[in-house]
C-alpha cells in the first residue's frame, strides 16, 4: 500500500497514512465510525521529503496495515515545530474537510492576487491561532511577522487564511452585518476602529478557534516559510455550488 505523508494544520502535525486524502479527510474529520465532528486542513507532503527534525524513516516503517489487512489510518511523526521544518517546495495540494468528512483538494497558484482595498482579517492557523486585522495586504501581513518584523513578534513561517469583512472593511463603524457570522462584532469593530497610521495591525483574539466558515474564505490560504510564500486559492462560491455542491452543501449544514 502507498504510504502518504501530510501536514496538519489542526492541531499541527506531520502524518504518515496509508488513506489517500479524501479518505484521509474523512477519518482525520470524522475519526471512526463518525463518532466525532470537525474540520481538517491538512497538506499532502512530498513522499521523498526528508529532514533531520523528523525521524521520518521509522515513522514510515510503523505505518503497516492491521493484522485484517486494513490500512493504517495514521502514525504521527511530529506534533512540535513542523511547520518551520517543511518548505514549500515539499508541499503538495491544500485539503479542506468539512465537518462531516466532505473533502475539497485545492492546487497552489503560480501567484496571488493584488490585495484588495480596504482593510482585512487573517486567521492564522500555524504556528499560531490568532486572528488578526490589518490594513496590510496578505504578502506585508506575513512579511511583517517574519522576514520583516516590525515588532518583536516573529515566527519562522506561517500559514494564514484571509476572511472576508463584508461592508466593515470600508466602514467599520457604521457598515451594515449583513451575512456576517462572527459572534464578537462589537469587540471586531472596534478593532478595526483601532487601525490607521502607524497601527498596522490589531489582535482580535490572541487564542481563536481553528475552525471557521469555509464560505467566509476571501480569496484563499498563504503558507509561507521563510522568505517562500505560496497561495492556495479559493474557489468562488458559484464553482463551489456547481462543480462541488456535496463538498459546499456538507460545509454549510
Amino acid at each position: 500500500m502507498t504510504i502518504h505523508l501530510y501536514f496538519s494544520l489542526i492541531p499541527e502535525a506531520l502524518i504518515a497514512s496509508m488513506l489517500p486524502p479524501e479518505q484521509f479527510g474523512q477519518y482525520y474529520a470524522t475519526g471512526h465510525k463518525y463518532k466525532s465532528k470537525g474540520q481538517a486542513i491538512f497538506f499532502e507532503v512530498d513522499p521523498s521529503f526528508r529532514h533531520e527534525f523528523f525521524n521520518l524513516e521509522e515513522g514510515i516503517a510503523r505505518c503497516t496495515p492491521h493484522p485484517d489487512g486494513s490500512p493504517k489510518n495514521s502514525v504521527y511523526i511530529s506534533v512540535y515545530r513542523v511547520l518551520e521544518h517543511i518548505p514549500v517546495s515539499a508541499l503538495g495540494k491544500l485539503y479542506l474537510s468539512t465537518a462531516y468528512g466532505h473533502t475539497l483538494g485545492l492546487s497552489r497558484s503560480d501567484s496571488a492576487p493584488p490585495p484588495a482595498s480596504g482593510l482585512h482579517m487573517y486567521q492564522d492557523l500555524s504556528p499560531v491561532n490568532s486572528l488578526v486585522v490589518s490594513t496590510l495586504g496578505p504578502a506585508d501581513y506575513y512579511h511583517g511577522v517574519t522576514s520583516q518584523p516590525a515588532k518583536f513578534i516573529r515566527f519562522p513561517g506561517l500559514c494564514f487564511v484571509e476572511l472576508g469583512l463584508g461592508a466593515l472593511a470600508s466602514d467599520p463603524e457604521n457598515g451594515p452585518v449583513g451575512d456576517l457570522p462572527y459572534s464578537f462584532m462589537h469587540h471586531l469593530r472596534e478593532a478595526l476602529l483601532f487601525l490607521g497610521g502607524d497601527k498596522t495591525s490589531k489582535l482580535v483574539h490572541r487564542v481563536h478557534s481553528l475552525e471557521f466558515p469555509y464560505r467566509m474564505v476571501k480569496s484563499g490560504f498563504y503558507m509561507g516559510n521563510g522568505p517562500d510564500l505560496a497561495f492556495y486559492p479559493m474557489p468562488t462560491h458559484e464553482v463551489l455550488r456547481r462543480e462541488y455542491n456535496s463538498w459546499w452543501r456538507s460545509a454549510n449544514l
